[in-house]
């Protein structure tokens, strides 16, 4: 089972930045597929964000387009959500995922990803 925890998250303005960093356990760490996630009270967990194992392949949701980036630092165990241009309706909190059998693909579905972090929140004032 791989450890996940996030930290980074926040109070913020509207059109402000952060960035969320989510260490993970484990030798293999370049082989996994790495994924946020993210859940508003109310609402279901919803896709943000992916990197496919060997970091050649991403995937955003439409809603983030174009202002969140994923990355990976594999010497550091480390992904990354760099949160720009952020809006009210981005309040949520935030998790992250893996997926240590890897592959090619940055998956969407949550149901891809077998071990999550605790999540950490994000409020985005308006």
């Amino acid at each position: 089972q791989v450890q996940l925890v996030e930290s980074g998250g926040g109070l913020v303005q509207a059109g402000g930045s952060l960035r969320l960093s989510c260490a993970a356990s484990g030798s293999t760490f370049s082989s996994y597929v790495m994924g946020w996630f993210r859940q508003a009270p109310g609402k279901e967990r919803e896709f943000v964000a992916a990197v496919s194992s060997t970091g050649g392949n991403t995937n955003y949701a439409d809603s983030v387009k174009g202002r969140f980036t994923i990355s990976t630092v594999n010497t550091k165990n480390t992904v990354y959500l760099q949160m720009n241009s952020l809006k009210p309706e981005d309040t949520a909190v935030y998790y992250c995922a893996a997926r240590p059998l890897g592959g090619r693909y940055a998956y969407t579905g949550s149901q891809m990803y077998s071990d999550w972090g605790q999540g950490t929140q994000v409020t985005v004032s308006s």
